[in-house]
């Protein structure tokens, strides 16, 4: 069977199609918050470092503590993805440098991947405190309490007339 143009033609398109299907499928890789260097972060330390040393080594932090600016953190995550599906951590780094009142290092703790919790929702719904009614309890559940009394109409709402 003699090769014809259109025949080529539909074998490269369809190679090119392959192609951009399988371009989908790779892996992205990504990094989010702080690039240390552990040399560096291993340099610091409880006792001899003060606020400005620990600027002046790591930079500025990625954030502070809410209750006061005595706790600094530096915090990268690597990730990976697949497709269209959710970013999957594949390493943490948390480092939480705690200062006294005068501004010297009093502790430095590095924590990793064991920090990291999986949330598995409960389906749709979100539980909640109180009554649990069904569909025909919502809708039919009215009927008869439009002037019932107590219900707020009737008597006292006479405008001041006896």
């Amino acid at each position: 069977m003699p090769k014809t143009p259109i025949s080529t033609a539909l074998k490269l398109a369809a190679l090119a199609g392959t192609a951009l299907l399988v371009q989908g499928c790779t892996q992205f890789r990504g990094h989010q918050g702080y690039i240390g260097d552990s040399t560096l972060i291993s340099s610091v330390q409880a006792g001899v470092d003060n606020k400005e040393s620990v600027q002046g080594t790591l930079g500025r932090p990625t954030f502070t503590g809410q209750f006061g600016g005595n706790d600094w953190y530096y915090f990268a995550r690597d990730t990976k993805q697949l497709a269209f599906r959710n970013p999957r951590p594949t390493a943490q780094t948390i480092l939480h440098i705690q200062f006294d009142n005068a501004g010297n290092v009093v502790a430095v703790n590095q924590r990793g991947m064991e920090n990291i919790v999986q949330l598995s929702p409960e389906g749709d719904k979100t539980p909640t405190l109180g009554r649990n009614t069904s569909f025909f309890e919502e809708l039919f559940g009215n009927i008869g309490a439009v002037g019932a009394p107590g219900a707020g109409t009737g008597q006292g709402s006479s405008g001041g007339r006896p």
